[in-house]
């Protein structure tokens, strides 16, 4: 029960082999030509793009341009078709999380298509199905797959413990078996819903396949990964599923350590989910390691942001405030250290900015009649209430470790995770006529 690793399969690969049927349906009848191209340079096209255009097109020089440019709006191109012969179309890039999608469309096809809002909703179909488990509606395991790398990159780079939780439904058979596959199904995505409510904005809730789960818990080290374990044994334990029979949960808990890779990481998860099952059922067992402890021990190395041209939204407001929030992030790093006053002005100085840029952006999106925007503004509000919590449990005494947890949340979580991250979700909407 481990993840697939780099030296197994490539995200890319995971991503272009690895679909599901109904994934790969919508994907061979867009109504749209569509490529999908790793960045391992691994292409796969549609049936409509085959129909069209000669695929060796993508060695053009404007193809590459495109794939190097990624965002939403329409550009024009001139590819090949089949018979040889070039014709000018419209083309945008999308980067996904291990792929870039393109899309071409002639002339016909985008008055075909020019209402956005039907587009946009074609698109984002494309998107999610790619990435979600049919019944429960959780992200799969080929999403996993694609963000663990990432994810693991981004807790060693900023010094973000990260954790995750194994969960597998006690005695699943047995409901099959007695209450029939349909009640089965039924508590499998009664499980999603109970989870999704509890967990963070920032975690992510996967199907590890049949009746098993991982929640990938950001910033959140083996301590308090075991206590959300033990909220969500307790919420299941408690909860009446619709075929009437009471349901449980074993769960695994492990911290990245830093030195292994995905494999050994989720192996030590699942060992403990193994203790944790053959203990009786219906509790939490948690691998006591992790890099929070190394952390602490040590110094707190100083993290330094920096913006990059993908991190653009393609909104001049709100990329120009993302940039901002950069800058005071990075002074707010310097400041770790500094006296008293200049350390409580580059808290203020970020604080008093995230609150703006938040309040800003929840307008835009507002406009742009943004799906996500219920729960945009919840994360917002958790991530300020946090920070404020923090703030006042000692976040501005003198330099040292009362700082720590402030500064790393604030640096991390507020800006480097929620901004590079989070944000991302909403920049498809941005590219649709503002109300």
């Amino acid at each position: 029960m481990s993840p697939s690793t780099q030296s197994q399969s490539s995200p890319e690969q995971d991503t272009l082999r690895q679909q599901l049927p109904a994934e790969r349906e919508l994907f061979a009848r867009f109504p749209l030509a569509l490529a999908l191209v790793g960045r391992d340079g691994s292409v796969r096209f549609n049936e409509r793009y085959r129909d069209c255009f000669d695929t060796a097109g993508i060695d053009e020089p404007g193809f590459r341009q495109l794939l190097e440019t990624p965002g939403p709006g329409w550009q024009g191109l001139r590819l090949r078709t089949r018979d040889g012969s070039e014709i000018a179309v419209h083309a945008q890039a999308l980067a996904l999380q291990a792929v870039t999608l393109i899309l071409i469309a002639d002339d016909t096809a985008v008055a075909r298509d020019a209402e956005p809002a039907q587009l946009r909703r074609r698109i984002e179909e494309l998107e999610k199905v790619s990435a979600t488990d049919y019944l429960t509606g959780a992200w799969n395991r080929a999403h996993l797959n694609r963000v663990l790398h990432s994810e693991m990159s981004r807790s060693l780079r900023f010094r973000q413990p990260l954790s995750a939780l194994l969960i597998d439904v006690d005695h699943f058979k047995q409901i099959n078996d007695n209450r029939g596959h349909q009640a089965g199904d039924a508590v499998l995505c009664e499980m999603v819903r109970l989870i999704q409510h509890k967990i963070r904005g920032a975690d992510q809730l996967f199907r590890w396949g049949g009746e098993e789960f991982v929640v990938l818990a950001v910033s959140t080290q083996y301590r308090d990964a075991h206590t959300l374990a033990e909220h969500l044994r307790e919420l299941v334990a408690g909860h009446a599923f619709a075929h009437g029979d009471p349901v449980t949960a074993s769960i695994g808990v492990a911290e990245h350590n830093g030195h292994e890779n995905a494999q050994a990481w989720f192996s030590r998860m699942d060992a403990a989910l193994f203790v944790a099952k053959n203990g009786g059922r219906n509790r939490v067992v948690t691998d006591p390691r992790g890099n929070s402890d190394l952390w602490a021990s040590g110094p707190t190395a100083a993290v330094s942001l920096a913006w990059r041209d993908s991190n653009a939204s393609g909104d001049e407001r709100i990329d120009a405030e993302h940039r901002r929030l950069v800058e005071l992030a990075n002074q707010l790093s310097a400041a770790a250290s500094a006296p008293a006053a200049a350390y409580g002005q580059a808290v203020s100085a970020l604080l008093d900015a995230l609150s703006d840029h938040f309040l800003g952006e929840e307008r835009t999106l507002e406009d742009c009649g943004y799906a996500g925007l219920a729960e945009h503004r919840r994360i917002h509000a958790s991530i300020l209430a946090k920070a404020a919590a923090l703030h006042a449990a000692g976040g501005s005494l003198a330099p040292g470790d009362a700082r720590r947890p402030l500064i790393e949340f604030l640096v991390n979580e507020a800006v480097a995770r929620h901004l590079f991250g989070t944000d991302r979700e909403f920049f498809q909407s941005l590219a649709a006529p503002r109300r």
